[in-house]
Formats: structure tokens, C-alpha cells, sequence
């Protein structure tokens, strides 16, 4: 995720990835992240979401419970096996479902989860950052919830941005969201970004 070959992949965010040092790719890759907290689940790691439409009423595979989005990217027990995440059903099952000692709604595993799962977008799958199968509905494009994560990735890294350039334009959703965009990160977003990027270290870079 540190590499060229992702370059394209984050463009319309990025514009200048392919030219950042690592230590900005790194300060890109929190601040992303930071953004898809904020956008999935107000940056509330306990923050647990059981929808009640139909359609996205599925069973999952490991809890066999009906579906429930939890922790700040708003996962699943499905995706430990999908992903190779950290969570442990087991453990969690007699837990409050907004325990903070269960291991899906711990930030430090369900971001690297996250993490496993772009990568497994754009490496893998060699797909684009914003692309109409994401796993997440925040990155994808054309839907209401794309919008949310365009306003919490409005002040991202400004050595991402092409010089005398404001804004990436390649993202049109970006500039219909500006009026409305937050003035800038809250002190707890830049603790969390502080720390998911040096926890995330040894994650980012294959």
C-alpha cells in the first residue's frame, strides 16, 4: 500500500502519491483511514448498527446471528475469515454487544482489519480507492454515503494535492460537498491518527 502500483488506485485523493515520501504515504493512509471512521462510524468505537432492511438482512457465517456493522469501520465477524482479521467470536458471544473489551470493536483490530481489506481492493482485486464494488458504501461513488467520507477527507494531507491545486478535482462529489465540509479535524481525530499510524507501521508496506 506504500507502493507505486497503488498510485493510480488512490489518485482522486492523492493526486501526488507516486511522489510522496513514505512517511507521507503513511500520513495519507492515517488520515484516509481517520476519514473512513469518521464517515462509517463517527468515530465512536463502539458504534454497532443492525439494519432492519430486508435485503440487507444476511446471516453471518461465524456468529450465525443476523448481520451486525460494529467498531469504527463498521465490520463484521464474517470478515475475520474473509480478511484474516483479529476478532474472536468466541471470546466476544458473552460480552455486552458494546463491550469495549470485545476484540471487533478494539480500534487497533478493526482498523488493521480495514486495512487488510483496501489492500485486498487494490492489490488483490486491483481495483480503484473509490470504486462501485467496495466492500465499504462510503467509497462508492455515486451514493449518498460517498459524500459523508468526501467531507471528512476535505482537508487531507496538502502535500497529496497537485501545486496550485485546492482541491482533487477528478472527484466532482468532493466539490458539491465543499460548502458543508467540517473547517478541519477534530483534536481526537489527530490522536487517532497519530496512533493508527504508528501501529499500522508493519501493515502498510507491502
Amino acid at each position: 500500500m506504500l507502493s507505486p502500483k497503488v498510485a493510480k488506485a488512490v489518485k482522486p485523493l492523492c493526486p501526488r502519491f507516486s511522489a510522496l515520501s513514505e512517511g507521507d504515504k503513511r500520513a495519507f493512509w492515517a488520515y484516509f483511514f481517520q476519514a473512513l471512521a469518521g464517515a462509517e462510524a463517527g468515530l465512536v468505537p463502539t458504534a454497532n448498527v443492525h439494519h432492519r432492511d430486508r435485503v440487507l438482512q444476511v446471516r453471518d457465517d461465524v456468529t450465525h446471528h443476523l448481520v451486525r456493522q460494529e467498531g469504527l469501520l463498521q465490520l463484521t465477524y464474517m470478515d475475520q475469515e474473509r480478511y484474516g482479521c483479529d476478532f474472536d467470536w468466541e471470546k466476544d458471544k458473552s460480552l455486552d454487544e458494546h463491550d469495549p473489551d470485545k476484540t471487533i470493536l478494539q480500534p487497533r483490530n478493526n482498523l488493521l482489519c480495514g486495512v487488510n481489506i483496501i489492500r485486498n481492493q487494490l492489490i488483490d482485486q486491483h481495483k480503484p480507492l473509490l470504486s462501485s464494488t467496495s466492500y465499504f458504501a462510503t467509497l462508492q461513488p455515486g451514493t449518498i454515503s460517498i459524500k459523508v467520507f468526501l467531507k471528512q477527507m476535505k482537508n487531507e494531507p496538502s502535500v497529496c494535492r497537485v501545486p496550485s491545486r485546492t482541491e482533487p478535482t477528478s472527484v466532482p462529489e468532493l466539490r458539491q460537498a465543499e460548502n458543508t465540509a467540517p473547517g478541519g479535524s477534530s483534536s481526537m481525530a489527530r490522536g487517532m491518527r497519530s496512533s493508527f499510524s504508528s501501529q499500522t507501521s508493519a501493515s502498510v508496506t507491502h
